[in-house]
């Protein structure tokens, strides 16, 4: 790599060559030829070390620019050599060296005591010391051995953990290891209020649950759908891929509450009313099917379109059979008997199909009648949509299902915080299945994620339903291990009697042995399983009803690692007053926030909270070396420029510090269940006494524990495995994420790789194979082979993915490796095919439009059912449905300048300067009926509670008419909080307005969609 190439640098051409796994952690020692502010920086004595962005997971590369003496950051700025980014940077991304170099970040740890009104600076050792003492009492007065029904579940409940999506991947495992040992099962992270509901979604209709393709590919799309995603502002790197496209004749449709950015850019603009997505995805499924658009023989081959479904299944006036209503102490509205949504099966036990699609009850009829009652008027009247524009998108859309099209949606938080969350995305996954879409060069279904690390984080598993590579957590009634691993593997070796279906998870005991004695190496698997905590049987553990739990006192202590629930979780004042029914909670974080200071906050007087507060400082992502993965499941690696400013620490050093101290006090002083404490392979997480980053990425990877021969070639005991494909089942292996094996291998780190170097037929698509490495086994854009048809020929020739050229495919990495036609494309599903029908979600196999919990109506034109009858929610808490104080639709949003909660980018000048304060966009109309300048200051308010925010009076908002009603939206960002800036001047967050309701599949909350009323002070 050519280090100094930016002509702008002005400086001379001097090239330096790093490895293709090295990075660029050496000195430069070029001289200036002109002043300039880069110029001055006198690279002679400043190092240069690439890193990733530490915001939205795009994924960009930067370069830092690090003194030698003082070993503080001098410049960070855009990686023009990376793939996806080119070199730019969002405002964000450009602000990343004021955030390294700030003075708002305190030095050492901070002590909070019981009823103190301030903070106190103390030392590491104290610190750490005091937490293992409060962990190791509650875990032992908490823990519990046996539940009520006798059954081993191994389980510390007086303890409960939230974060984080912003460490590092090594650091993910780590925390998820030291919270397991502890014995904790309320584990959750920002993944399930932000994406949660993408992950059941996909996983679901493809297999796995992530983005199907990545962002640079986005380029090759003919069509782009940006839907529940403003996607210019809030991921604006991955809309040079967009506006690459258009360059090349795509078409782009934006369809959203707000005209923003996005929507300028479009080719085609749709304004909706928030929370009906379904309803105007399920016209364009009547659309595509009425008008025979569906790609005919990539829907037999490879979707379930053709499956019959048994007699049982029925669907009336919005409820599907086997329905049953739930009484109100139960935290869901209800929930339905699945085995009633079963496939008719044949003699082997497989299910039936009808290639033709005439059976009445084959999948691809159950849709058709379900989705007859979409027609385009009762769409617009439930939408708001203009008619002419709903049918320019149907038609520009569905175009796409010919052979050589392809198109794309590009969606984000807008779809997923919903009660109906998972259904949005379920109903656009099975859309590109019907046109062919998944698996091609511009096609998929693209979450974009919004932070550095929440795919990585939620692949190492930071959520308390799911273990590292989306192992299931073990049920209290699976009491041995051997138990488990039978029921996990069962339905797909049901689906492996027939030879076509790769039903890759009947290899679930290869990865779960792995994934164990990456844990507990010296255990055996059963001991290793018996250590795990083990999950009541129907009973669920989500974000919401942590804090329902912690509002009743359930907990007596509180790790918030990362993250900022008194400004970023639904009903934020619910989460705020819990935090004060805890004796102790640690917060770590790069600054002082209203979580950590919720004691001082608004409402808190602390002289009456008596919760001990340990605030421990940790250093920024370029501080620190490590990986992340992107949307793209791109795992990339970050090197450390900057030594941590002050005595901050990586959180790695943070879990493994805290995790010795508490080992040690078992050590001395004995307690409850020391055996997985004691067991757990913390060695391995380091190198000369501490934490190492490289060391904990090999673990995940994993190793061969002994020689073993494989088809007939020799592992030595040491080894890094290879490749998922080496693992074995009887503890020989180690993995600490399956998914992730492949990743650090005997030839290197892939992660660091940075080399553009493509075959022709990759560069054609630009797939960047050898840059960086994507999970699976570099595999770029997942169900490839779906792009193909059976003779192994791709559908669209003019940009294959894949191939097979007589002997071999060639392209990508194939989803899966077998001859044409030998296999099925949709490897990890039980029978091998893209779900259309999905049996496994909990409010039914197809999608159905239902309003908000919190509606200006009390009925829609599809059912008699008003809301999601399987909702989470709490009776105990109001809701506003056709309240006449409360009469607009509100929603909230993010902002360029400012990320998350802004807990981070409120903290920066250059940020804070662009968006300072707390505001609401309205129409002109309606700040006309009420009155309202721009500008002025209001007061906008909930069920649950009021903010103020300054008026922004827009024509980017104009009134609905839905169902013979004139309808307002109105619309909030939630980056802002009481704590910064300190004057107060930023206001508080909108989320003290949104409800805690959510979605029954993922518990994730609906917060994109409430009704609200909006003031003149």
């Amino acid at each position: 790599m050519s280090v100094n190439r930016r002509s702008f640098l002005k400086l001379a051409a001097v090239t330096a060559v790093s490895s293709a796994f090295g990075g660029l952690g050496f000195e430069t020692v070029a001289e200036a030829k002109a002043v300039d502010r880069i110029a001055m920086l006198q690279p002679k004595w400043s190092k240069q070390t690439t890193s990733v962005c530490c915001y939205c997971a795009v994924g960009c590369g930067l370069i830092v620019n690090t003194d030698l003496k003082t070993k503080r950051a001098v410049n960070v700025e855009g990686d023009p050599d990376h793939p996806i980014n080119e070199g730019a940077n969002c405002a964000k991304g450009a602000a990343i060296w004021q955030l390294a170099e700030n003075k708002e970040r305190p030095p050492r740890p901070m002590y909070r005591a019981p009823y103190s009104s301030e903070w106190k600076e103390v030392s590491w050792d104290w610190a750490l010391g005091e937490i293992a003492k409060r962990v190791k009492k509650t875990r032992d007065e908490s823990f519990t051995e046996k539940n009520a029904k006798g059954q081993v579940v191994n389980r510390c409940n007086g303890l409960a953990s939230v974060g984080s999506a912003a460490i590092d991947n090594e650091e993910c495992w780590t925390f998820q290891a030291m919270l397991r040992a502890l014995g904790l099962v309320w584990i959750e992270h920002q993944a399930r209020i932000c994406h949660s509901s993408t992950v059941a979604a996909l996983a679901e209709s493809f297999g796995r649950g992530a983005m199907t393709n990545h962002w640079n590919d986005i380029a090759n799309s003919d069509v782009i759908l940006v839907m529940g995603s403003n996607a210019a502002e809030n991921h604006p790197i991955s809309f040079k891929w967009v506006t690459k496209a258009m360059t090349r004749g795509a078409k782009l449709i934006h369809v959203d509450p707000r005209f923003t950015r996005t929507s300028a850019k479009a080719d085609l603009y749709c304004q909706l009313r928030a929370g009906t997505d379904i309803a105007v995805l399920g016209g364009l499924i009547k659309y595509i099917l009425d008008n025979d658009l569906i790609q005919r023989d990539y829907v037999v081959s490879h979707t379930n379109a053709t499956f019959v479904v048994g007699n049982d299944f029925t669907f009336n006036d919005g409820l599907f059979s086997g329905y049953t209503k739930n009484g109100d102490d139960a935290d869901y509205a209800g929930s339905y008997d699945k085995s009633q949504w079963a496939f008719e099966k044949d003699d082997k036990g497989l299910p039936k199909k009808d290639p033709t699609l005439k059976h009445p009850r084959c999948v691809y009829n159950l849709l058709k009648n379900h989705y007859a009652r979409y027609d385009v008027d009762k769409v617009v009247a439930t939408s708001g949509i203009d008619k002419a524009g709903l049918l320019e998108f149907y038609k520009l859309f569905a175009a796409t299902g010919k052979p050589e099209k392809a198109g794309t949606i590009m969606y984000a938080m807008g779809w997923t915080q919903h009660t109906v969350g998972t259904q949005y995305i379920r109903t656009m996954a099975m859309v590109q299945l019907l046109l062919g879409n998944i698996g091609v060069a511009g096609g998929g279904v693209n979450a974009l994620r919004g932070e550095s690390n929440v795919q990585g984080s939620t692949d190492h598993c930071l959520l308390w339903h799911i273990l590292p590579g989306y192992l299931a957590t073990p049920n209290a009634s699976l009491n041995t291990y051997e138990q488990y691993v039978t029921t996990k593997a069962k339905p797909y070796l049901e689906g492996a009697k027939d030879p076509k279906s790769a039903a890759w998870w009947q290899y679930y005991p290869k990865y779960m042995a792995s994934f164990l004695k990456a844990m507990y190496p010296e255990a055996s698997l059963d001991d290793a399983y018996t250590w795990l905590p083990k999950a009541e049987d129907g009973t669920t553990y989500t974000w919401l009803q942590l804090f329902e739990h912690m509002d009743k006192k359930a907990f007596t202590g509180f790790f918030a690692w990362g993250m900022n629930p008194a400004c970023g979780g639904a009903n934020a004042s619910k989460n705020r007053r819990a935090m004060a029914n805890l004796d102790w909670m640690v917060n770590v974080n790069i600054f002082d926030n209203e979580t950590g200071s919720f004691w001082r906050g608004p409402g808190m007087d602390p002289k009456k909270v008596k919760t001990e507060v340990f605030f421990l400082p940790c250093c920024v992502s370029i501080e620190k070396e490590g990986s992340v993965t992107n949307s793209g499941r791109w795992m990339q690696w970050r090197y450390q420029g900057p030594t941590p400013r002050g005595e901050s620490k990586s959180d790695g050093h943070i879990m493994t510090e805290l995790f010795e101290a508490i080992r040690k006090l078992y050590a001395a002083e004995g307690g409850a269940y020391p055996e997985p404490i004691k067991g757990l392979g913390i060695e391995q997480w380091k190198k000369d006494g501490q934490y190492d980053s490289n060391n904990v990425a090999k673990l995940i990877n994993g190793y061969f524990l002994k020689d073993v021969t494989i088809k007939g070639k020799t592992y030595k005991k040491g080894t890094l495995v290879p490749s998922f494909a080496f693992l074995q089942d009887d503890g020989s292996t180690s993995s600490g994420n399956w998914l992730y094996c492949n990743s650090y291998t005997e030839n290197g780190n892939m992660a660091a790789r940075r080399s553009t170097e493509q075959t022709p037929e990759q560069a054609k698509i630009g797939l960047f194979p050898n840059w960086s490495w994507c999970w699976p086994v570099n595999r770029r854009i997942i169900y490839n082979r779906a792009s193909c048809d059976n003779t192994g020929k791709p559908y669209a020739p003019q940009r294959p993915v894949i191939a097979w050229n007589g002997k071999k495919w060639i392209g990508d990495v194939p989803d899966g490796g077998w001859a044409p036609g030998t296999k099925y494309a949709f490897i990890m599903e039980p029978h091998g095919h893209g779900h259309v029908f999905g049996p496994g979600r909990a409010d039914g196999p197809f999608p159905e439009h239902y309003e908000p919990m919190e509606t200006l109506f009390t009925s829609h034109g599809f059912s008699s059912q008003l809301n999601n009858p399987t909702a989470l929610r709490f009776t105990h808490e109001a809701m506003a449905v056709a309240d006449p104080k409360y009469p607009y639709v509100a929603t909230t949003y993010r902002v360029t300048d400012h990320w998350q909660t802004g807990l981070m980018t409120r903290h920066v000048p250059w940020l804070l300067e662009t968006q300072p304060q707390m505001f609401v966009e309205m129409s002109e109309e309606l700040a006309k009926e009420k009155d309202i300048k721009n500008g002025e200051k209001v007061t906008v308010e909930s069920i649950r509670g009021s903010v103020w925010a300054i008026a922004i009076v827009t024509k980017r908002m104009h009134p609905l008419t839905i169902m013979g009603k004139t309808v307002y939206q109105i619309g909030m960002p939630w980056c802002f909080g009481w704590q910064m800036p300190h004057d107060g001047s930023g206001g508080d967050s909108s989320n003290l307005l949104t409800p805690s309701v959510g979605d029954p599949n993922t518990g994730i909350p609906e917060t994109k969609v409430f009704v609200a009323n909006v003031h003149k002070m």
